[in-house]
């Protein structure tokens, strides 16, 4: 005999790609200040990106990865933890980070080169700094999970990871764990559509990455990443379920990376301007802006208020940035170990004389 075992993976959107309600929007939709709250920090940090990418052009700052296209995601992220929950992000989480209370300064720091960037997350402690490597920071996270399972607390931890990520072995090992013993993670797998300059078709056999979920025994939703309400109310389900002790989940928000994979790709090698064209006509800001017009919630002269607004507390933040003095060649191994080890302390000596004698 036989048995046929059969998978459902949900999806879920709200608002069309003009900011029409499609069916009921959730409860939190009520919530004017979190919503219009949500929507300014959106425009925050699209504004911040633009400028960071300048900056990068002009030699003032290092690789940068565009956050163009994620702005919903991370600031759904933001607003649905709670100050006591931990962030373990990946490169392209800056939504986020401007709610978890790390600064804008502090961000151009890190994206600046300056090592002492990654340590000046101090307003939320217990965050692992931005992660760049691809996927190892899942196994960060099930690690944090577990301490807060061993110790009784009624926290959770936020994972995000890009599509491309979720086809190593850090990821799925991490997600099979974290449905063996229970853990208060949520895993955001962000699908961009594009690992670097791989397209989505190539590199899981899969139809969803949701559906990955269900091989750790885990629940696995598939949302619009830029439908606010959609992603918002994914959010707030999961974590509620991870701080109450009910375990794992897996969010799939689907969105479009908008801008190059860094400031040294160029997508245009790889993509058709047509996908991009569709693309931003799926925007989640523009979508979110629509929605608040037709409620009453917007208009022009509040859009050009925030607009100025967000304008002058990015080129504050960037002044302040460009006012520290640069660190010395040294820095380049000061701040890897507590104790540096012989054979970089002699790096260090040969720089430290190289320095002395005018060279850079």
């Amino acid at each position: 005999m036989r048995e046929r075992h059969e998978f459902h993976v949900d999806s879920a959107r709200y608002l069309d790609d003009h900011g029409k309600p499609m069916d009921d929007l959730p409860a939190l939709a009520g919530d004017t200040g979190r919503v219009l709250a949500a929507y300014r920090n959106m425009v925050l940090t699209r504004t911040f990106d633009a400028k960071v990418i300048a900056l990068q052009r002009t030699g003032k700052c290092g690789t940068y990865p565009s956050v163009l296209g994620h702005e919903v995601i991370g600031t759904a992220i933001g607003q649905s933890m709670a100050k006591t929950d931990v962030f373990v992000p990946y490169y392209r989480d800056q939504a986020a980070h401007m709610l978890r209370g790390v600064g804008l300064r502090e961000m151009l720091l890190y994206w600046g080169g300056d090592e002492r960037g990654s340590a000046n997350w101090k307003n939320c402690p217990e965050d692992l700094p931005i992660s760049v490597p691809i996927a190892t920071q899942c196994c960060h996270a099930v690690g944090v999970a577990s301490a807060m399972r061993i110790r009784g607390e009624e926290r959770a931890v936020v994972c995000c990871v890009g599509d491309g990520g979720t086809s190593k072995g850090d990821f799925l090992e991490s997600i099979n764990l974290a449905g063996a013993w229970h853990l208060p993670v949520v895993f955001v797998a962000i699908n961009n559509h594009w690992a670097i300059s791989t397209p989505r078709s190539l590199q899981t056999g899969a139809e969803t990455i949701a559906q990955k979920a269900i091989s750790a025994g885990l629940p696995g939703h598939m949302v619009d990443g830029n439908d606010y309400f959609a992603i918002s109310e994914a959010l707030d389900t999961a974590l509620e379920r991870a701080r109450g002790g009910k375990g794992a989940t897996l969010i799939e928000a689907v969105t479009y990376r908008l801008g190059d994979h860094t400031t040294a790709d160029d997508a245009t090698r790889y993509r058709t301007a047509e996908d991009l064209k569709r693309a931003w006509g799926k925007d989640g800001i523009k979508r979110l802006q629509n929605w608040l017009h037709d409620n009453d919630l917007w208009d022009a002269a509040k859009e050009k208020a925030l607009q100025a607004d967000s304008k002058a507390t990015v080129e504050q933040a960037v002044e302040d940035y460009l006012a520290i003095e640069a660190e010395p060649p040294t820095a380049m191994v000061d701040y890897l170990f507590e104790t540096l080890p012989p054979a970089l302390q002699t790096q260090r000596e040969r720089i430290v004389s190289k320095y002395r004698g005018g060279e850079s």
